[in-house]
């Protein structure tokens, strides 16, 4: 395993013991609102600080980007990290959640790391060797169609304007696949994707930390991520589609007619 990888491991790690310590008396968190439907408590802050220590302590002049505390100024590495995504379902005991580190260097994704720590499994990817879960090696699903497929989501809850679209977008898939699933981490959504455990997924609005490990992790299990129009500017818009190669073309055929201007870029 890459050295860099095994720092991310060890940061990720160091989060989920902070996440635990907390995840049995969420009751006595300090909890305030980001924006709509948005949170954060002092556990996130807490993981995050225990991540960054373990990377600065590695690599002292590598940049960072990281949700809670934003952007840190460096070198031509950047690590982006989100320390709890699905901050909802941790805040309400729901066993569903994640750590999530990604490392780019001149804007190239190179490294990626998801942590499921109730479930203790790590997905790991390194580009040009491929992804793992813990050490088995992963590959997405071979399907052919929509017919059969299991999809993952998220709602736009970010931003309510997108609703309706996306509503449309639902129904549309919903009618062609076996089901749609929204476990409410968009992380272990893409490590899923990675891992075969679902076929495909999409969502409208997410934040670069909370995709760029798991675009890794699908790509060298041998899918593909496009932003929702199938073009490469999924990273600026946060309207992204993953999946198998033959599912993800199934899926943006199925949405289009329910894109606008706004949804595409």
């Amino acid at each position: 395993m890459h050295p860099m990888i095994n720092i991310a491991v060890r940061a990720a790690r160091s989060a989920a013991g902070v996440l635990l310590r907390y995840f049995d008396r969420v009751d006595t968190l300090n909890i305030t609102s980001k924006g709509l439907n948005d949170f954060v408590s002092e556990v996130d802050r807490a993981a995050e600080q225990a991540i960054i220590q373990v990377l600065r302590k590695a690599y002292p002049d590598h940049a960072i980007l990281a949700e809670e505390s934003g952007t840190h100024p460096g070198n031509d590495y950047q690590w982006i990290i989100d320390p709890l995504d699905g901050t909802t379902n941790y805040l309400h005991g729901s066993p569903h959640f994640s750590v999530s580190i990604a490392l780019k260097h001149r804007g190239v994704l190179e490294h990626g790391v998801i942590y499921d720590p109730l479930r203790e499994e790590m997905f790991t990817a390194t580009r040009g060797s491929g992804a793992l879960l813990n050490d088995r090696r992963l590959r997405v699903t071979q399907r052919k169609d929509l017919n059969g497929a299991l999809l993952g989501t998220g709602f736009p809850f970010r931003d309510l304007r997108h609703m309706d679209a996306y509503l449309g977008m639902f129904k549309e898939l919903s009618r062609n696949t076996a089901g749609i699933r929204r476990p409410g981490s968009a992380a272990l959504d893409f490590a899923y994707v990675a891992a075969g455990r679902l076929d495909g997924f999409w969502e409208l609005g997410l934040a670069e930390w909370d995709f760029a490990a798991g675009e890794l992790l699908v790509r060298e299990a041998g899918g593909t991520v496009t932003d929702i129009n199938g073009g490469d500017r999924h990273t600026e818009s946060g309207n992204i589609i993953a999946g198998g190669l033959k599912v993800h073309a199934a899926m943006l055929q199925a949405i289009r007619p329910h894109l606008n201007e706004k949804i595409r870029f």
